[in-house]
């Protein structure tokens, strides 16, 4: 059987299981993985807590942007070799498969989290890390921040999706390079072939990251939601599928939204002319 989730009752300050740490900051929470003595790698304990985690997270109003980190010098150094690979192995074939559901499942989720995600990485970010990585929809990193997919080096071909991240995000060249050459390369490179997004120095991190998450707040969490769900969708569909897709997912959002936001976008850049959308949102009720 899987692990069992882990159980959370957040407290107003945030909360922290074994391996996993939030902090709530004016409408961010702040998820560190607090692994640090391992490089915040990930075993099959949390994996477990950030089910968890996401389980607390999804409708609490506290969390209308989501970052991702992790505590210490490191974002996440991948899979624990030990725990993950050697122990699980040892179980067995079935012990290895579930293993990897619970992995690629937080990810699976987080890709689709009802708010908006950033990836801020702030240390070593190898292997499996690219799984919770992609699965944010906006990453900064750290110019001293360190990437690789380092699999090669021991044997093996990037699984656990990284190989499809990579091919999703940068040039074919540049995912060969980094699968078959497993170096490391900095955060300002990582931005150069937009594995990430940007790449500022380690002391702005935080503070450009926060920015990033405030013009997020400012913006109507209904349609953030659609628009960042429709982005992913779209990736595997013809033109014509993703025309359809987009009329229908608009309507959806039509109905959902109860604040009527577009109603109010319009009116506020129509009639009371009170902003223009191309500088920015429109003022939420």
């Amino acid at each position: 059987m899987p692990l069992a989730t882990t159980h959370i009752t957040p407290t107003e300050e945030g909360f922290k299981t074994s391996t996993a740490e939030v902090v709530f900051e004016t409408g961010v929470a702040w998820v560190s993985l607090n692994r640090p003595d391992k490089r915040n790698c990930m075993n099959p304990t949390l994996n477990a807590d950030m089910h968890g985690v996401l389980d607390a997270l999804e409708d609490d109003e506290r969390c209308q942007v989501l970052v991702l980190t992790g505590s210490g010098p490191s974002f996440c150094a991948g899979m624990d070799l030990k725990e993950y690979f050697r122990e699980t192995e040892a179980k067995g074939h079935m012990a290895v498969r579930r293993s990897q559901r619970d992995a690629y499942g937080w990810w699976r989720r987080l890709r689709w989290f009802e708010r908006p995600t950033i990836a801020m990485v702030n240390g070593w970010c190898f292997g499996g890390a690219f799984g919770p990585l992609y699965a944010c929809d906006l990453a900064v990193a750290a110019d001293e921040a360190q990437f690789a997919l380092s699999e090669i080096n021991w044997g093996i071909l990037p699984g656990g999706g990284a190989t499809k991240v990579v091919t999703d995000l940068v040039s074919m060249r540049d995912a060969m390079y980094m699968t078959l050459m497993g170096e490391l390369m900095d955060g300002k490179r990582a931005a150069e072939i937009r594995l990430v997004n940007e790449s500022v120095p380690l002391a702005n991190l935080r503070t450009r990251t926060r920015a990033i998450a405030d013009v997020l707040l400012a913006k109507n969490p209904e349609a953030l939601k659609a628009a960042k769900d429709a982005v992913r969708r779209v990736l595997t569909m013809t033109f014509d599928e993703a025309e359809d897709y987009l009329v229908v997912r608009q309507e959806s959002l039509n109905f959902l939204d109860k604040s009527e936001g577009r109603k109010e976008g319009i009116k506020q850049f129509i009639d009371d002319k009170t902003y223009r959308p191309g500088l920015g949102a429109y003022k939420k009720a």
